[in-house]
């Protein structure tokens, strides 16, 4: 298969690179608890990644770049955080 080339942009600048085909992929949901008692998960969906050209981590190791988005649902929430509570604000 022909690399396809793109236009990545970094921090540090726009680069090359080559669109890497995702052969496999496992998106799990990471849970996340907040200091106010709220529950969160977050899932990525990794649309694509990049390989940059001429670009390495302090190891050496190729640097890639991601296309993604994600997705988060509230599990839990606090009584008093919810809109319309008695401890919360109601808009």
């Amino acid at each position: 298969m022909p690399e396809i080339k793109t236009k990545i942009t970094l921090p540090n600048g726009t680069f090359e690179g080559v669109d890497v085909s995702i052969k496999e992929a496992t998106e799990r949901w990471s849970e996340v608890v907040l200091d106010d008692g709220t529950t969160l998960r977050i899932k990525p969906n990794i649309l694509g990644v990049v390989r940059v050209d001429n670009q390495y981590d302090q190891d050496g190791n190729p640097l890639y770049a991601l296309r993604s988005s994600q997705v988060m649902a509230v599990v839990h929430v606090e009584p008093h955080l919810r809109k319309g509570s008695a401890g919360g604000k109601a808009n």
